[in-house]
């Protein structure tokens, strides 16, 4: 579920902007404007849900119940995703004009790829763990990186403009 989910997060999110930027000056603030849905789908999803589901579980739905360094941890994982979100948007933006929808599976395999790097180093840091590190662990994130960089490096380009193509059919 995960997988499906945030493999097509990206193209999502990219259609949306470029969606919202229809017969707008700025594509910044369709981008923008798709941020404020993704914030209000995380708070019906992230919000509302699981208030609904602790209500029906019996678990507790008084927020002053919750351990401290639970909720300050959580909050900084939301704030970190929220980020996330932000960052992948204006990413799209940095992309050459009208070839945008060719930059986003660069995009996401930059993320993709190095979000799972980011994580090992960071958990074996946080553990302290690194002198159990065995060489299978090191060659999956060297195998992460090089298919980050691959899928980036080769990722399909747009073709020319269907006036272009008309003029070099013979």
């Amino acid at each position: 579920m995960t997988v499906i989910c945030w493999g097509t997060y990206g193209v999502c999110m990219h259609t949306g902007s470029e969606n919202m930027s229809q017969n707008m000056e700025s594509k910044e603030h369709g981008r923008i404007m798709a941020f404020l849905w993704v914030g209000l789908a995380y708070f019906l999803t992230a919000v509302i849900a699981p208030i609904i589901i602790l209500k029906l579980k019996g678990g507790p739905v008084e927020f002053w119940a919750y351990p401290t360094k639970g909720w300050q941890w959580s909050l900084i994982a939301g704030t970190l995703g929220a980020i996330g979100a932000l960052g992948v948007l204006l990413a799209f933006g940095a992309a050459p004009p009208n070839q945008t929808g060719a930059y986003v599976p660069v995009i996401m395999s930059i993320i993709f790829a190095g979000a799972p790097i980011v994580n090992a180093v960071v958990n074996t840091t946080k553990n302290n763990v690194w002198a159990n590190v065995q060489w299978p662990f090191v060659l999956g994130i060297l195998l992460a990186a090089l298919g980050g960089y691959l899928v980036t490096k080769y990722a399909p380009k747009p073709g020319p403009p269907a006036e272009t193509k008309a003029t070099q059919t013979p």
